[in-house]
């Protein structure tokens, strides 16, 4: 399994700032053909952010297309199937047909080009309130989808509310997508950008909030912000000795006849150990991609 922290976006037309964020340690860039690309690049830009995957790079390589429902989406799923790019990120869905439509898209563009079935991988942003109101749906729908993510700008336009600092506005519709993609048999969430670069302390507290919710990865729009959301969604070093610990003790009480024991003052049974062998293969995935 793959690790998603975090997230980092670059504007696919700034040749530089697409150089800089290959270059960091992020475990994915979102090259955009979306909000960050003017209109009139937008074309242009498409076999710029193919070319700039095709070459070496220290992360994954996503893609955000416009949505389907614009007059670039189409364009953009058939320019960026292409061997180099591992993902499309899909904006501001809202159905299943959507998605299913996407998912036949790009599966018939991969058998063209012959790329392996399954090799471009889609996250799609649930940021309106009807794309909110088919969570479930969309991340029980069978498709190619492995994570959705949710944004928060465009949600909060659409529902008219406020996006404030503290973000308790958005516990709802976080937790839903936790919950949702649980139900769908999918991983967990990737969560929205935090957009007020200079507000550091604002920005860890964001990302510590999503942890506690169940959330694996943020979307990051500051290179700044990536080792941020890399060590707070990474198991610390005190975190994995005491899950070591406890999976050792616990292997020691089975073989004796028991199934909860306690360790340092703490009751530990089945559920904790299974927390504590899910921090040690996190621990592992991050130690192995480090190797890589």
């Amino acid at each position: 399994m793959t690790v998603f922290r975090s997230f980092l976006f670059a504007p696919g037309n700034h040749p530089r700032r697409v150089e800089k964020a290959l270059g960091l340690d992020a475990d994915a860039t979102i090259l955009d053909l979306e909000d960050a690309c003017p209109i009139a690049e937008k074309v242009a830009t498409r076999s710029v952010v193919v070319k700039a995957y095709q070459g070496p790079r220290r992360c994954l390589g996503y893609v955000r297309v416009n949505a389907m429902s614009t007059e670039w989406g189409y364009g953009d799923i058939v320019a960026v199937v292409q061997k180099g790019v591992d993902g499309i990120v899909l904006p501001k869905l809202e159905t299943v047909d959507e998605i299913r439509a996407a998912d036949w898209m790009i599966t018939n563009l991969e058998r063209e080009r012959g790329l392996p079935k399954g090799a471009i991988d889609v996250v799609p942003i649930i940021e309106t309130g009807k794309g909110l109101a088919n969570i479930r749906a969309i991340c029980a729908a069978g498709t190619r989808v492995k994570r959705i993510a949710f944004g928060a700008g465009d949600f909060t336009l659409d529902m008219n509310m406020t996006w404030s600092r503290g973000e308790a506005e958005l516990l709802p519709y976080r937790t839903e997508c936790v919950l949702a993609s649980r139900a769908g048999g999918i991983e967990p969430p990737i969560d929205t950008v935090w957009v007020d670069i200079k507000d550091a302390e604002g920005f860890r507290s964001s990302v510590e909030t999503i942890k506690g919710l169940g959330f694996q990865g943020k979307m990051c729009i500051y290179p700044d912000q990536v080792p941020v959301v890399n060590e707070v969604l990474s198991p610390s070093a005190a975190e994995v000795a005491w899950s070591r610990k406890v999976v050792a003790a616990f292997a020691e009480a089975e073989k004796a006849g028991s199934a909860s024991i306690q360790l340092e003052g703490k009751f530990i049974d089945y559920p904790i150990v299974y927390r504590a062998d899910r921090v040690i293969a996190m621990a592992e995935r991050i130690a192995g991609k480090a190797k890589a």
